[in-house]
């Protein structure tokens, strides 16, 4: 049984007079009822982002601290952390190091501002020329012997660009290709286990092969539907063959044994011009040269 109650308001959302049975009533209708919803829902969302924003844009230190880190320095100059280091390496900043950490003295940028170059703080930007050269769905399966529902999941989650003419998908040759150069095996690699061949061998279900093969970062290549795992490394981490002696560490390597950020370790590698090299997806840095660089202070 409907209210006997009538009283002419004035609608929140639309602004048209109505009857309403309820004192409670502020929308003349469920549309403009659910329009209010939507409309209250997006600014609480807007002024949580807002909210968000102003958080992490504040310069994470004290304003009296007297030494800052180069990412401190990037935030309150409002330059790239890239163009930090540029500046440190060019002599425009002075830094000190102390127990492996690059602090800068902040009397030393009040006044960055009057000699930073912004086209130079701005290189590394990408280029937005306009992509022209493409591989058709069915290329891109045949040159890397991959399924088409691969192709569309890796695309999605690493936003290789393409576009849709005459009911064909085209897909960015030059992403695709640096996309396969990064995943593409270790050249020096010759032998390896093939996943029947570590289910046979070690006794071990898909499962634990994925999960040995993660946490000891055992290299790995993908042809079709096979998935094949470094011979040398698997019997390295399942201890029936001994590790050899390099010249080179990886970078994981050696960010665990100095203790540093991956940051850290790339900023001393090109401070210091220590020797590099690179093969495949890999990076090696000279083993000897690195240990000179951040061997204890000692008094002969």
């Amino acid at each position: 049984m409907s209210s006997r109650i009538e009283i002419q308001k004035r609608c929140k959302w639309c602004g048209n007079l109505f009857t309403a049975h309820k004192t409670t009533t502020e929308y003349c209708s469920h549309r403009c009822a659910n329009l209010a919803y939507k409309d209250k829902i997006r600014k609480q969302r807007i002024e949580s982002y807002n909210q968000e924003i102003g958080k992490s844009i504040r310069l994470p230190s004290r304003p009296d601290k007297e030494y800052l880190t180069p990412t401190e320095v990037s935030i309150l100059l409002g330059v790239g952390r890239t163009s930090i280091y540029r500046y440190i390496k060019t002599g425009k900043i002075k830094v000190i190091r102390f127990n492996r950490k690059t602090l800068i003295k902040r009397t030393n940028i009040e006044n960055m501002s009057d000699y930073i170059d912004m086209n130079e703080a701005t290189e590394g930007i990408k280029d937005k020329s306009p992509i022209t050269d493409f591989y058709t769905t069915a290329e891109v399966k045949e040159i890397y012997h991959v399924n088409e529902s691969w192709i569309f999941a890796i695309a999605k989650k690493h936003g290789i660009p393409r576009t849709f003419n005459r009911g064909k998908t085209y897909w960015s040759k030059k992403h695709i290709d640096a996309y396969f150069a990064k995943k593409a095996p270790d050249p020096d690699i010759s032998e390896w286990y093939s996943t029947q061949d570590m289910q046979e061998k070690f006794g071990m279900t898909l499962s634990a092969i994925y999960t040995f093969a993660h946490k000891n970062a055992i290299p790995k290549k993908k042809e079709g539907i096979m998935v094949y795992y470094s011979k040398k490394h698997v019997d390295i981490a399942k201890g029936i063959a001994k590790p050899e002696e390099t010249m080179y560490y990886t970078v994981a390597e050696a960010m665990e044994k100095f203790n540093l950020t991956r940051d850290q370790l790339y900023h001393y590698v090109k401070w210091h011009h220590i020797s590099k090299i690179k093969k495949g997806k890999y990076t090696f840095i000279s083993r000897a040269e690195l240990d000179k660089l951040l061997a204890p202070p000692k008094i002969e």
